[in-house]
Formats: structure tokens, sequence, C-alpha cells
């Protein structure tokens, strides 16, 4: 089961030629999630090749380089015939102005909305495999939240070999077994799922903090996540302004995701100062982050695959 990320917008709050506002889009198993919708998202994920078919949009704060692409990807939806719900995800005060964003100069889309307010700390989206949470990140004023998204456990692996030594016949006690149930053979004897199927394994964690100083809520929400991406908005020479404004540097990405064990950073945000080359911010954090964390600083389109933890 694929999970790639696509990182449609990677600058800062000014635009470049270069660099478009924050925008990432997740896909897992051919469903979309959109994490924050800048200015000309919808360009990009024609440029890009992603699709439209989100279903839903998590933002992070209401500052405008995070949410003014909404009014234009909801008229190209509603102009291509969308019939599906989209649902929309904000922090606490968001609603109103969400609601604004979606109705711009009087529009009133066909297709169903939803807008959820979300406190820190919350489930967002409960599915099947996999949940969305929330947590609290730390920007300047403005009510935001980051985003978790955490697999649930998959199956431990089925020992093929050992349930033939048990006397299993090939066939269906085989996906019985895997699905936790005992079998009897038919010469009484009951073989146990303990028997056969290993430990369960862990799935697949994602993190995207948005604009946020160090916190850490981000080191807490998800245990050795596969992917961090996080705001590195300067290098450590503006280090007082990236806290001043309420941003972190690279070096600061780096540390948070040390703390975190990730096992690889994605820096965006990117200042439009580094229109012509943004590896200060790449080296900074190279020279902060754990032996085990692979440190980038991806371009608009860069694209990633997130394997499983034990197929990395």
């Amino acid at each position: 089961m694929s999970m790639r990320v696509t990182f449609l917008g990677t600058g800062g709050a000014v635009p470049t030629t270069e660099r478009g506002p924050s925008a990432l889009l997740v896909e897992r198993d051919g469903e979309r999630l959109l994490f924050d919708c800048g200015e000309g998202t919808q360009r990009q994920m024609m440029r890009f090749g992603t699709g439209f078919a989100v279903s839903h949009v998590f933002v992070t704060h209401l500052h405008g380089d995070h949410v003014l692409g909404i009014p234009g990807l909801i008229q190209t939806l509603d102009f291509n015939g969308r019939e599906e719900p989209l649902a929309l995800y904000g922090p606490p005060g968001s609603k109103p102005h969400l609601r604004s964003l979606i109705e711009a100069g009087g529009y009133r889309p066909e297709f169903p909305i939803t807008i959820n307010e979300l406190r820190p700390d919350t489930v967002a989206l409960d599915a099947a495999a996999y949940e969305v949470r929330t947590f609290e990140t730390d920007h300047r004023n403005a009510s935001s939240v980051g985003y978790a998204l955490i697999e649930a456990d998959r199956r431990g692996r089925f020992d093929r070999e050992r349930a033939e030594e048990l006397g299993v016949p090939v066939g269906p006690k085989f996906g019985t077994l895997h699905d936790g149930e005992a079998v009897e053979l038919d010469d009484g004897t009951v073989v146990r799922p303990e028997d056969v199927v290993g430990d369960p394994r862990p799935g697949r964690r994602f993190v995207y903090t948005g604009d946020t100083r160090p916190a850490d809520a981000t080191v807490t929400v998800a245990e050795e996540p596969d992917l961090l991406v996080h705001d590195a908005t300067f290098d450590n020479e503006w280090a007082e302004r990236a806290r001043r404004t309420g941003h972190a540097t690279g070096r600061e990405a780096a540390e948070i995701a040390a703390r975190a064990g990730a096992k690889r950073l994605g820096l965006v945000h990117a200042s439009s100062r580094y229109a012509g080359d943004a590896s200060p911010i790449e080296r900074d954090a190279a020279s902060a982050a754990a032996g085990g964390t692979e440190v980038f600083l991806p371009d608009d389109g860069h694209t990633v695959e997130v394997p499983y933890p034990d197929e990395a």
C-alpha cells in the first residue's frame, strides 16, 4: 500500500518564481489528503499531476499563504462537476473564515462541504486503517495546529513454513489464522494464531507542522515519524527573526527531528530572501541532525515515497 507525499508549495509568505505558498498533498492507497492550500495550489496540482480528487483539506492556520488557494480550488472542483463531499479542518476559531473563503464573491458550491474546528490533541479523521491527529504548534498571532497521520499496526507476518510443519493444509485455514482465529485440524489439533503469526508491525507516521516555533508537541505526537515536514523559514543567521516572527530555523527543525527520532526531515516554508539559493537552511539542518535522520529541502513538485518502517 503506497504513501506518496508531493510538495506543491514550499515557500514562505511571499511567493517567488521558484516556490509557491504552502501546500502539500499526501496520497495513501489512492486517497488524497491536502495539507494547507496556499495561493495557486490548484495550478500546482495540475502542474505536478496529483489530480483534484482530494477528500479532506487540513488547514494549519489562517495566514493567507496557507489558505488563499481555497476559493480557486473549490470553484475548480465545482466547475469540474464534483458531487462527492469535501471536508475541511482548521484550528479553533477558523470555521467562519473558512466559510468565507469557500463562498468568496458570493459563490455557492454545488457539492457538500463540511468545516470542522479542531483543538490540539484531537482526532480529526478516524479512518479504518489510520487516523489524523492535531497537535499544538506555536505561531505568532495565529490560532494554529499541526497534523499527524498515524497508521494502525499491521498484522504480523504469516509463517507458512511453520504452519505446514504443524499440519495446517494449504488453503483457507491460512487466512483464518492470519486473521487472528484459531483453527482445528482433522485430527483435533488446535493451531492458534500466535503459533504461526509474528508480532504486529507498525504502520507509517507522517507529521506536518505548518508554521511554528520548535514545539514539544511535535516530538510527542508520533513516535519516530517516518517523515516529519517542519517549518524551516530561515537559516541560523536569522534565528532572532525566526523567534520574533513565530518560525523555526533549519537547525531548530533538525533538533526537533532528533528529539522525535524522525527518519526523514523535510524543510519547508523557505523565506523569499532565499529565492536564489535556500541551501544555507539545509546546511544548518544537516549540521544539527541526528545520525539516522535524512534531511532534505524539497523544491515545488518534489515527491517522496514513505515506506513502511520494516521496509525502509
